[in-house]
């Protein structure tokens, strides 16, 4: 037994798996692997509760990355035109406007390879701002250093996004402009500044699921679990190196989201980029397989995202409600805990 599982009162969350175990999650009958996933889902969440969250390009396009999958890469033609960063009241004032529609987290995303010290200003005090509404703060800006990361964190930051995107030995058919170590580094720095890390990947991308596997396994086996976990389906863009890869069977997406929440079952799941392209059905059994947070509002930084009116009639349709915000890890709950909707 590992020293981790000895002392953590949860010891259901490990950070020792291996390629075997992580193959054989994904070779489960797909029955099994949802009641699996939705069984340790329960330990920890509300299953008829979700996250809403809010996600605002405060600076697009220009970004100096190779990222193939990126529509704002400056290296691809994808008729996507740079702009500055986002004045301050600006970006507060979208940020009201997400609370009223019932988000309580707000992220904002700058397109930089890392952030100069006079932009961390600016987006400091949009920290700050989103703080003082009562939501939670979210951005991604990069690669970051300690000292950056302990600014944020002064600022009140509660998350920092950052994702590996893919599996290690796959990563350099994906990005060459840095490298996969320098993403681990990063969330390093986050984390050991005390914010909770954002991190995932993107599905879809032309890669095997041994890569998927290697990709989880990567995020499982940090010294703690990242508190949020987005898994994200490729967006196509035209213009970009994967602009037109092979579409994903929509059931191997469904696969990864559970498998995500066996290992990592504290950890908030977000059902993230591709839902414009998903039925309900699909995003219906992607919440069954653990999927407990959704970016709302019509965009994602650059491409579309469901309406808000097509989002409230599906989850009301599947008995779920908005989650209160909350930055603190979960706790254990009762095995098969009591449907908030049972206990009116």
């Amino acid at each position: 037994m590992s020293t981790q599982q000895q002392s953590d009162p949860r010891p259901d969350l490990r950070n020792d798996w291996t390629r075997d175990e992580v193959t054989d999650l994904f070779a489960m009958p797909f029955n099994d692997l949802l009641f699996a996933a939705q069984t340790a889902h329960r330990r920890y969440f509300d299953p008829n509760e979700v996250q809403q969250s809010e996600l605002l390009s405060i600076k697009t396009g220009g970004c100096p990355e190779d990222c193939g999958y990126c529509s704002q890469s400056a290296k691809f033609e994808t008729g996507l035109k740079a702009s500055k960063l986002m004045e301050v009241e600006k970006v507060l004032t979208e940020a009201r406007k997400a609370k009223e529609r019932g988000a309580t987290r707000y992220c904002m995303g700058a397109a930089w390879r890392s952030p100069k010290d006079r932009d961390l200003d600016a987006v400091c005090a949009m920290v700050e701002g989103v703080k003082d509404m009562g939501m939670e703060a979210c951005v991604t800006l990069g690669m970051l250093d300690a000292m950056q990361a302990k600014r944020l964190r002064d600022a009140g930051l509660d998350y920092y996004n950052h994702n590996i995107d893919t599996g290690r030995e796959y990563y350099t058919d994906i990005i060459t402009t840095r490298t996969f170590d320098d993403r681990i580094d990063t969330l390093a720095h986050v984390r050991d500044a005390g914010i909770h890390v954002c991190s995932g990947g993107i599905i879809g991308m032309g890669e095997e699921q041994k890569d998927r596997a290697d990709m989880l396994m990567e995020l499982a086996n940090l010294p703690e679990h990242p508190e949020s976990v987005p898994i994200n389906s490729l967006m196509k863009v035209g213009g970009t190196p994967l602009g037109e890869v092979d579409d994903l069977d929509p059931l191997e997406f469904v696969r990864t989201i559970a498998v995500a929440k066996i290992m990592m079952p504290a950890s908030m799941v977000r059902l993230s980029a591709g839902r414009e392209h998903m039925s309900d059905e699909l995003q219906a059994l992607c919440f069954l397989a653990g999927a407990n947070s959704i970016f709302v509002g019509e965009k994602l930084l650059t491409t579309d995202n469901p309406g808000e009116d097509h989002d409230k009639a599906l989850l009301a349709r599947l008995g779920m409600k908005p989650m209160a915000a909350h930055t603190a890890a979960p706790e254990v709950k009762p095995e098969h805990i009591v449907p908030s909707h049972a206990a009116e």
